[in-house]
């Protein structure tokens, strides 16, 4: 791990040796991004670099207090795959800045800095599982954090998913947003007896 500003920078290979001249290359596309967060120094990124097949991966998570922002991109060049996540996560940042300056810096959830996996957001554990029944083949354990649902739809957009499992801050019960097939956002509250 190393230090590109404020950030601590990880950079990791899966089926591929990282060479210097890539990991100096993620170094230099993550200190592009961290202008957004120059007066931080709770910012952490992992860059994990992977080969599938005739495929290069780019996988760049930044974890920024409770705050998780995530650009993957596959193509058949390795450095081209790590400009273009790196690219996606620029675009998020510029498309939700405000309401991200607002969060990570208004907020005491945001503020608190990273306290290990916990703290970040991260997924706590994750299992690969093989003998699950039907097609269960990983398993997810993060931990649940009380937000808006305004605050839970950014969270989603940010990691690309289609949903996004938190606790209401409203109703302190767990609910999930998703996109829906219209662009739209759903919500689904649980009512239990």
């Amino acid at each position: 791990m190393s230090r590109v500003g404020t950030a601590r920078v990880s950079v990791k290979g899966k089926n591929i040796d990282v060479t210097p001249s890539l990991r100096e290359y993620s170094e230099k596309r993550v200190a592009k991004l961290s202008k957004f967060f120059q007066q931080r120094e709770d910012v952490a990124v992992v860059v994990i670099l992977s080969v599938e097949g005739d495929l290069h991966v780019a996988e760049i998570t930044y974890q920024l207090g409770g705050l998780i922002l995530r650009g993957e991109s596959s193509t058949k060049d390795l450095y081209a795959s790590i400009d273009a996540a790196s690219d996606r996560i620029e675009r998020q940042v510029r498309k939700y800045k405000t309401r991200i300056q607002k969060r990570v810096h208004d907020s005491p959830r945001f503020g608190d800095g990273l306290d290990g996996a916990a703290a970040n957001g991260a997924p706590v554990d994750e299992v690969e599982v093989s003998d699950l029944r039907d097609r269960v083949v990983r398993t997810k354990r993060f931990p649940v954090k009380p937000m808006d649902v305004d605050e839970a739809i950014m969270q989603m957009e940010l990691l690309g998913h289609d949903f996004f499992v938190f606790a209401n801050a409203g109703s302190e019960q767990v609910n999930v947003v998703y996109k829906r097939k219209d662009g739209q956002y759903g919500l689904i509250e649980p009512v239990f007896g």
